[in-house]
Protein backbone atom coordinates (compact mmCIF):
# COMPACT_ATOMS: atom_id res chain seq x y z
CA UNK A 1 0.00 0.00 0.00
CA UNK A 2 2.90 2.50 0.95
CA UNK A 3 4.50 1.80 -2.69
CA UNK A 4 1.11 2.66 -4.82
CA UNK A 5 0.80 5.94 -2.28
CA UNK A 6 3.74 6.99 -3.16
CA UNK A 7 3.53 6.63 -7.05
CA UNK A 8 0.28 7.78 -6.63
CA UNK A 9 1.40 11.06 -5.00
CA UNK A 10 4.21 11.26 -7.87
CA UNK A 11 1.87 10.76 -10.71
CA UNK A 12 -0.07 13.45 -9.39
CA UNK A 13 2.79 15.68 -9.22
CA UNK A 14 3.52 14.99 -12.94
CA UNK A 15 5.44 12.05 -13.27
CA UNK A 16 3.82 10.10 -15.84
CA UNK A 17 5.97 6.62 -15.42
CA UNK A 18 4.88 6.75 -12.02
CA UNK A 19 1.16 5.84 -13.79
CA UNK A 20 2.76 3.74 -16.17
CA UNK A 21 3.96 1.58 -12.86
CA UNK A 22 0.88 0.97 -11.62
CA UNK A 23 -0.97 0.58 -14.97
CA UNK A 24 1.79 -2.70 -15.22
CA UNK A 25 1.13 -3.46 -11.49
CA UNK A 26 -2.63 -3.60 -11.92
CA UNK A 27 -4.04 -4.19 -15.90
CA UNK A 28 -3.74 -7.70 -15.53
CA UNK A 29 -5.90 -8.01 -12.45
CA UNK A 30 -8.44 -5.39 -13.75
CA UNK A 31 -8.59 -7.46 -17.66
CA UNK A 32 -8.94 -11.16 -15.61
CA UNK A 33 -11.52 -9.94 -13.08
CA UNK A 34 -13.66 -8.29 -16.51
CA UNK A 35 -12.70 -10.85 -18.52
CA UNK A 36 -13.91 -13.58 -15.49
CA UNK A 37 -17.26 -11.49 -15.59
CA UNK A 38 -17.70 -10.99 -19.44
CA UNK A 39 -16.42 -14.15 -20.50
CA UNK A 40 -14.90 -12.90 -23.57
CA UNK A 41 -11.81 -11.10 -24.54
CA UNK A 42 -12.74 -7.92 -26.57
CA UNK A 43 -15.77 -6.94 -23.76
CA UNK A 44 -12.76 -7.70 -21.25
CA UNK A 45 -10.44 -5.18 -22.66
CA UNK A 46 -12.53 -2.57 -23.49
CA UNK A 47 -13.25 -2.48 -19.67
CA UNK A 48 -9.82 -2.68 -18.96
CA UNK A 49 -9.18 0.54 -21.32
CA UNK A 50 -12.22 2.12 -19.71
CA UNK A 51 -10.90 1.68 -16.07
CA UNK A 52 -7.66 2.55 -17.28
CA UNK A 53 -8.27 5.70 -18.08
CA UNK A 54 -11.17 6.28 -15.27
CA UNK A 55 -7.60 5.86 -12.85
CA UNK A 56 -5.67 8.18 -15.20
CA UNK A 57 -8.68 11.00 -14.51
CA UNK A 58 -9.86 10.18 -11.17
CA UNK A 59 -6.57 9.28 -9.15
CA UNK A 60 -6.44 12.77 -7.93
CA UNK A 61 -9.88 11.50 -5.89
CA UNK A 62 -8.47 8.66 -4.33
CA UNK A 63 -8.10 9.41 -0.47
CA UNK A 64 -5.93 6.25 0.80
CA UNK A 65 -9.12 5.16 2.92
CA UNK A 66 -8.69 1.82 1.39
CA UNK A 67 -6.35 0.00 -0.38
CA UNK A 68 -5.65 1.44 -4.03
CA UNK A 69 -6.68 -2.20 -4.99
CA UNK A 70 -9.75 -2.20 -3.56
CA UNK A 71 -10.51 1.43 -4.93
CA UNK A 72 -9.41 -0.37 -8.36
CA UNK A 73 -11.83 -3.67 -8.38
CA UNK A 74 -14.62 -1.38 -7.42
CA UNK A 75 -14.15 1.00 -10.49
CA UNK A 76 -13.63 -2.55 -12.38
CA UNK A 77 -17.57 -3.85 -11.08
CA UNK A 78 -18.32 -0.93 -11.85
CA UNK A 79 -17.41 -0.42 -15.64
CA UNK A 80 -18.09 -4.28 -15.92
CA UNK A 81 -21.92 -4.12 -14.46
CA UNK A 82 -22.66 -1.54 -16.58
CA UNK A 83 -21.19 -3.00 -19.43
CA UNK A 84 -23.65 -6.09 -18.41
CA UNK A 85 -26.82 -3.74 -18.27
CA UNK A 86 -25.77 -2.39 -21.58
CA UNK A 87 -25.64 -5.62 -23.29
CA UNK A 88 -28.83 -6.77 -21.72
CA UNK A 89 -30.49 -3.60 -23.45
CA UNK A 90 -28.76 -4.05 -26.25
CA UNK A 91 -29.72 -7.98 -26.33
CA UNK A 92 -33.50 -7.06 -25.86
CA UNK A 93 -34.00 -4.74 -28.65
CA UNK A 94 -31.94 -6.57 -31.42
CA UNK A 95 -32.85 -9.35 -33.05
CA UNK A 96 -28.84 -10.15 -33.42
CA UNK A 97 -29.11 -12.13 -29.99
CA UNK A 98 -30.45 -14.98 -32.03
CA UNK A 99 -26.44 -15.57 -33.08
CA UNK A 100 -23.07 -16.32 -30.90
CA UNK A 101 -21.41 -13.16 -30.52
CA UNK A 102 -18.55 -14.89 -28.40
CA UNK A 103 -15.06 -14.19 -29.15
CA UNK A 104 -13.44 -17.79 -29.30
CA UNK A 105 -10.22 -16.28 -28.67
CA UNK A 106 -8.26 -18.92 -26.44
CA UNK A 107 -6.57 -16.97 -23.68
CA UNK A 108 -6.49 -19.77 -21.14
CA UNK A 109 -4.85 -22.27 -23.62
CA UNK A 110 -1.64 -22.33 -21.12
CA UNK A 111 -3.70 -23.60 -18.20
CA UNK A 112 -3.46 -27.26 -17.29
CA UNK A 113 -6.60 -27.48 -16.43
CA UNK A 114 -8.14 -25.63 -19.47
CA UNK A 115 -11.34 -27.50 -20.19
CA UNK A 116 -12.34 -27.61 -16.72
CA UNK A 117 -11.79 -24.00 -16.80
CA UNK A 118 -13.45 -23.49 -19.76
CA UNK A 119 -16.35 -25.16 -18.00
CA UNK A 120 -16.40 -22.98 -15.08
CA UNK A 121 -15.68 -19.70 -17.36
CA UNK A 122 -18.80 -21.11 -19.62
CA UNK A 123 -21.26 -21.61 -16.48
CA UNK A 124 -20.22 -18.79 -15.11
CA UNK A 125 -21.98 -16.99 -17.71
CA UNK A 126 -24.88 -19.03 -16.81
CA UNK A 127 -24.97 -17.04 -13.44
CA UNK A 128 -26.80 -13.47 -13.00
CA UNK A 129 -24.03 -10.91 -12.31
CA UNK A 130 -24.48 -10.86 -8.82
CA UNK A 131 -23.32 -14.08 -8.23
CA UNK A 132 -20.63 -14.10 -10.52
CA UNK A 133 -19.45 -11.29 -9.49
CA UNK A 134 -18.86 -12.56 -5.64
CA UNK A 135 -17.57 -15.76 -7.12
CA UNK A 136 -14.98 -14.07 -9.11
CA UNK A 137 -13.39 -11.84 -6.84
CA UNK A 138 -13.70 -14.78 -3.97
CA UNK A 139 -12.37 -17.39 -6.15
CA UNK A 140 -10.08 -15.97 -8.87
CA UNK A 141 -9.07 -12.99 -7.44
CA UNK A 142 -8.53 -14.33 -4.04
CA UNK A 143 -10.49 -11.50 -1.95
CA UNK A 144 -12.04 -11.84 0.95
CA UNK A 145 -15.94 -10.96 2.11
CA UNK A 146 -14.53 -8.12 3.58
CA UNK A 147 -12.76 -7.08 0.78
CA UNK A 148 -15.57 -7.75 -1.81
CA UNK A 149 -18.23 -6.12 1.13
CA UNK A 150 -15.58 -2.59 0.57
CA UNK A 151 -15.24 -3.24 -3.46
CA UNK A 152 -18.91 -4.05 -4.10
CA UNK A 153 -20.92 -2.20 -0.84
CA UNK A 154 -22.83 -5.17 0.16
CA UNK A 155 -23.04 -6.66 3.68
CA UNK A 156 -21.11 -9.77 4.27
CA UNK A 157 -24.61 -11.89 4.69
CA UNK A 158 -25.36 -10.81 1.18
CA UNK A 159 -21.83 -11.90 -0.27
CA UNK A 160 -21.89 -15.20 1.51
CA UNK A 161 -25.70 -15.86 0.09
CA UNK A 162 -24.70 -15.12 -3.20
CA UNK A 163 -22.24 -17.24 -3.17
CA UNK A 164 -23.27 -20.01 -1.96
CA UNK A 165 -25.84 -19.85 -4.76
CA UNK A 166 -23.42 -19.45 -7.34
CA UNK A 167 -21.13 -22.46 -6.13
CA UNK A 168 -24.39 -24.53 -5.75
CA UNK A 169 -25.26 -23.38 -9.42
CA UNK A 170 -21.90 -23.91 -11.13
CA UNK A 171 -21.87 -27.34 -9.80
CA UNK A 172 -24.73 -28.47 -11.11
CA UNK A 173 -23.94 -27.15 -14.54
CA UNK A 174 -20.20 -28.75 -14.98
CA UNK A 175 -22.25 -32.24 -12.99
CA UNK A 176 -24.45 -31.71 -16.12
CA UNK A 177 -22.25 -31.37 -18.55
CA UNK A 178 -19.69 -34.21 -17.93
Amino acid sequence: MEEDKKLVEKFLNGDETAFNLLVRKYQKKIYWFARRMLGNHSDADEVTQEVLIAMYNKLHTFKFESSLSTWIYAVTNSKTLNLIRKQKVKEFFSLENLFDKRNNEDIIKDFEHKEKLEMVEKALQQLPAKQREVFVLRNFDGLSYKEISEITGKALGTLKANYFFALKKITEIIENEE
